[in-house]
């Protein structure tokens, strides 16, 4: 592989020096590339070393001039096309590729990419964890923290891909055999400019589906994507509308999820509801996906037990304890709208939530309807506190308190939550204002959840 490079012998920069970054740079010195590193913020002592052995040449605190002196600029996940030193390249007319594009001629394997504003990581986990216990050889992946550069070079049965808008932003040679859109809803508004922006960054993830290639989305999301013709289509829905089109449908009926291949007796049960041990209704829908994926290519079934054997990632609707009939859990992966407006609804019984955080540039009356139609009371903490309590306020909901920490908001929610409600962390916001990242503030909220319990239980 590294002998037929295309790299080989040329100068790259690579923007950004974290998980994808590193990951890039390492992969294109093996190519063969004189590679230099452009980081805006300060090198880790163990990143810097690893730059080091491999010959490999950086700048950090800020990015100079001395990266536009290449033959190719290679943008890591999360980078932005208005970065300046990388529009300044764009202007310079340089080449400047992305991350997916990058990797994409030394994968090798069926490749699943996973994007979605909501529950790709649970679907990708699942994909890959079923895959694995099924025996197949699999390389999980992609913004899930796995670079997707740690792929290239080995041979896999299947190469299973979270990938986030920002590295679709920038696909255009990057190939996948099925592309699964979990879901849209507004989010990262501030980093694309508008929605239909954000949209047309996930669509592009079906644009990337070799010949042949299927997809599995939402049918409400059915016109956003403008699939192209010649796709294999697999619209998620709870109702089966027509008994020969192609298809995942969940039955609330007989509480379980089928796969539809579109023609006679192509229809096949995926699982039954009471296989999945996760939480919501929107866990089943991920779970029909995932396990939809593997009925598209003929996968070993899927047994109840291996359903029900799969843990979900933390932070991410996961139960946190129980004191005296009112249940903790902890959805701090949820830090748009859409994520907590999906987990209040899909969460059995009446909540007592915990708001707030770092904004993204959305608009909180969505979140302030799903409160009022969800939620008993609500605590809010953050930078974004004062506009959810106005959004809250102009819905007509005034059981609201304003805190000034994870332990005074966990203390205040246990204090206003009844027996059989849920206390609900799931900010409809980032984590930066308070934390490093949402993993932190999850940690957190489960640590202020215990002591409650240990000392009042």
């Amino acid at each position: 592989m590294y002998e037929e490079s295309q790299v080989k012998g040329k100068k790259i920069t690579v923007v950004g020096a974290g998980v994808s970054g590193r990951a890039l740079a390492e992969l294109a010195a093996k190519l063969g590339a004189a590679v230099f590193v452009s980081e805006a913020k300060e090198l880790s002592e163990e990143t810097r070393k690893a730059f080091e052995s491999a010959g490999i040449s950086c700048e950090c605190g800020g990015n100079t001039e001395r990266a536009l002196d290449a033959d190719e600029i290679v943008v890591s996940s999360g980078i932005s096309p208005k970065a300046p030193i990388v529009a300044e390249a764009l202007r310079r007319g340089m080449k400047v590729t992305g991350e997916l594009d990058f990797v994409n001629p030394y994968l090798s394997g069926i490749v699943i990419g996973v994007t979605g504003s909501n529950g790709k990581t649970t679907t990708t986990s699942m994909i890959g964890y079923f895959l694995e216990k099924l025996g197949y050889s699999v390389m999980t992946g992609g913004n899930i923290g796995n670079a997707v550069a740690h792929a290239a070079g080995r041979d896999y049965d299947f190469i299973v891909l979270e990938l986030s808008s920002f590295q679709l932003y920038w696909a255009r040679e990057f190939m996948c055999d099925l592309a699964i859109v979990t879901n849209l809803a507004p989010d990262h508004i501030d980093w694309h400019g508008s929605y239909e922006n954000y949209v047309a960054s996930k669509a592009n993830l079906i644009n990337c589906l070799a010949p042949g290639g299927a997809a599995i989305y939402q049918k409400r999301d059915e016109d956003a994507l403008h699939i192209k013709e010649g796709v294999e289509r697999f619209p998620l829905s709870w109702h089966e509308d027509d008994p020969h089109e192609r298809g995942i449908y969940l039955d609330e009926g007989v509480g379980a999820a089928w796969i539809n291949g579109g023609g006679c007796r192509m229809k096949r049960r995926l699982f039954l509801f009471g296989d999945v041990k996760l939480l919501g209704k929107h866990n089943l829908e991920n779970a029909a996906m995932a396990a939809g994926a593997l009925a598209i290519f003929n996968t070993r079934e899927l047994t109840p037990e291996l359903i029900g054997s799969f843990v979900p990632p933390k932070h991410r609707c996961a139960f946190a304890g129980k004191l005296r009939g009112v249940t903790f859990v902890d959805d701090s992966k949820g830090t748009n709208v859409a994520a907590s407006v999906t987990a209040m609804t899909s969460l059995p019984g009446t909540k007592v939530m915990i708001l707030g955080g770092q904004g993204k540039g959305e608009e909180y009356g969505p979140l302030a309807e799903a409160v009022k139609q969800n939620a008993r009371a609500a605590v809010i903490l953050g930078t974004e506190k004062e506009k959810i309590a106005s959004a809250l306020s102009v819905a007509g909901f005034e059981n609201y308190r304003l805190v000034r920490s994870m332990e005074e908001a966990v203390r205040s929610a246990w204090k206003l939550a009844q027996e059989g409600d849920t206390v609900l962390l799931s900010p409809a916001c980032t984590s930066w204002d308070m934390y490093t990242s949402y993993k932190a503030r999850g940690e957190d909220f489960c640590r202020v959840v215990e002591d409650i319990i240990k000392t009042e239980g």
